[in-house]
């Protein structure tokens, strides 16, 4: 069984328009989000194997707050720029080489690729929300089958929904 978190970065801001899109920093809303959802997470005992991120500054962050709240170690997060704009066949891209050992996998990344690639996987679901957790439950032993073999269960999770 392979189990897939799609984590969208939690709320950015947009304060200073001369800022890189990669440097946006999260907002208070973001900084508030980002541990709740770790939180959620870390109650139901969940436990990554591998935590991937995007190079950017907000989504990286993303990752660190919750990793800490899952007791998952800052260093240990891969940064991949393959996640930052990209489109969705390339997420999926990167999942199907992802090591066939690691069972539990988060990948914090963007919109529109993430919404994208969770839907292709998952009629259910049409929109991820900021700092929505999309999980993805497969029956295989392998992450180059993702997506091409039948989906067990999938699950949304985000900070709105109580």
């Amino acid at each position: 069984m392979k189990t897939l978190f799609l984590i969208r970065h939690a709320k950015s801001s947009r304060d200073d328009p001369a800022s890189p899109d990669k440097d946006r920093p999260l907002d208070a809303r973001g900084k508030r989000d980002a541990p709740m959802m770790g939180t959620r997470l870390a109650k139901r005992d969940v436990k990554p194997d591998l935590i991937l991120s995007s190079p950017a500054r907000r989504a990286l962050t993303t990752a660190q707050i919750i990793a800490k709240k899952l007791d998952y170690k800052r260093k240990d997060i891969v940064v991949d720029d393959r996640l930052y704009a990209v489109a969705a066949d390339d997420l999926l891209d990167v999942i199907h080489k992802l090591d066939d050992e690691k069972d539990h996998v988060m990948l914090f990344g963007h919109n529109p690729e993430l919404t994208e690639l969770a839907h292709w996987l998952s009629s259910e679901i049409t929109h991820l929300p900021t700092c929505a957790v999309a999980e993805f439950h497969f029956n295989a032993k392998s992450w180059s089958n993702v997506g091409k073999l039948t989906l067990e269960t999938v699950a949304l999770d985000y900070p709105k929904r109580i």
